[in-house]
């Protein structure tokens, strides 16, 4: 067989005597001198390029909206829990955009009666603070000069306060903390308006979304999200009415003790207990116990102690023995899961977090529970917590040691 091209050898030239036979190119036998950059090459590195440019201008979009999508988040819950009164009066013959601005009346007027009732309270505590000073001063020094044998006085004390410098310094910081406190006033109204306006579009145009939404689904997943939608409907609901009975429950407990130690605006009081404690998470429970305290102060020192104590045993037997007992039977959902729901929830969007999970979590969990399959479980002793005996126990083993060695 001729030799071909891949298989001839070239025959080896001796070179001349004194000469150097010239070298092979770089790159082996089959690479040429002048080889160019592959044609692929370039345009892989641009795409690349264009790649990582579109990740990082997505990432800074969604840092950037990540405020937006927390409370139209907000939003969507808030108008699921007002679904059921939008469509119980849209059932009625209203139209479900005057139903939703009913409700969103008549929410405003709550929250603004309570708030008017509180500011009011807050302003005559305060006057009346203003105006026992002097006393309480006159008290304070009289106590130490019996006590300490010094001759300390009233006016002296108020000048040495008031021409300090420490007192100096925190009005002008004060001062010019004006214009941030201002700014997140402004801010904080403009998130308050920007989830009340998605909420009412939410509640009131509910049909038109859910049509819009299923317009784009093949028919079988459109009953999917329909069912999802009532799950979520339903679990906020309930959600809220656990959330509503125990705001009750600790407004009258708490009543009942601003009653008896005779502290003033007792009603109020228990009213903002009830409500801030339960739909203010994290630091709700501080902010709903140290109003009552300060208010207990200026009847007698002791009765904030005695409202501080109450405050801290009553949250106790509500985290561990009220809350999970009525989520568990309200949002159908076990305590533990509850829990630990809140913690996630706290850790990934904070506050909001920790108020929305439960209902998500029960959506989700009711939603998944149909399509998993269960099976009956068997009448095994084991299942509800009992050891079987003639193989667990003491005897149990030593039947087993026996036979084995019978059979050995």
């Amino acid at each position: 067989m001729a030799p071909t091209d891949e298989t001839a050898q070239v025959p080896h030239q001796e070179s001349p005597l004194g000469t150097t036979p010239p070298a092979r190119p770089p790159g082996g036998d089959g690479a040429l001198p002048g080889a160019r950059m592959p044609r692929w090459l370039p345009r892989a590195m641009v795409l690349a390029l264009a790649l990582i440019a579109v990740f990082q201008l997505g990432s800074w979009a969604f840092h950037q909206v990540t405020g937006l999508l927390i409370n139209i988040l907000i939003a969507f819950f808030l108008a699921l829990a007002i679904e059921p009164a939008v469509s119980w009066m849209a059932a009625h013959g209203l139209r479900r955009g005057l139903a939703t601005f009913l409700v969103f009346l008549g929410l405003t007027i709550a929250v603004a009666g309570f708030v008017t009732l509180l500011g009011s309270m807050l302003a005559g505590q305060i006057i009346k603070m203003v105006e026992g000073f002097p006393n309480y001063l006159d008290s304070v020094v009289n106590w130490i000069n019996a006590t300490f044998h010094t001759e300390l006085r009233r006016v002296d004390v108020q000048d040495s306060l008031v021409h300090s410098d420490w007192l100096r310094r925190y009005v002008q910081n004060s001062a010019t903390g004006v214009l941030d406190v201002s700014a997140q006033v402004l801010g904080g109204l403009f998130q308050l308006l920007t989830i009340a306006l998605f909420s009412f579009y939410f509640a009131a145009d509910g049909p038109r979304l859910r049509r819009a939404l299923c317009s784009v689904l093949p028919p079988a997943r459109q009953a999917e999200v329909l069912r999802a939608w009532e799950i979520a409907v339903d679990k906020t609901g309930g959600y809220l009415y656990s959330r509503g009975l125990m705001a009750l429950i600790s407004g009258i407990a708490h009543y009942v003790l601003l009653e008896a130690l005779g502290i003033p605006y007792a009603p109020v009081l228990a009213v903002w207990v009830g409500l801030v404690s339960q739909f203010i998470p994290t630091i709700g429970t501080y902010l709903a116990g140290a109003l009552p305290m300060l208010i207990a102060f200026t009847v007698a020192p002791w009765y904030a102690v005695w409202v501080l104590v109450f405050v801290v045993v009553y949250q106790q037997f509500e985290n561990y023995m009220l809350q999970p007992k009525l989520t568990a039977r309200s949002v159908d959902i076990h305590p533990a899961v509850a829990f630990g729901s809140v913690i996630a929830g706290t850790a990934l969007l904070g506050a909001v977090g920790a108020l929305i999970s439960i209902p998500a979590v029960a959506t989700l969990q009711a939603f998944l529970g149909a399509y998993v399959k269960r099976y009956d479980v068997t009448d095994d002793p084991r299942v509800h917590g009992h050891r079987r005996r003639d193989l667990d126990g003491p005897g149990g083993r030593l039947r087993r040691l026996l036979r084995a060695e019978d059979s050995s």
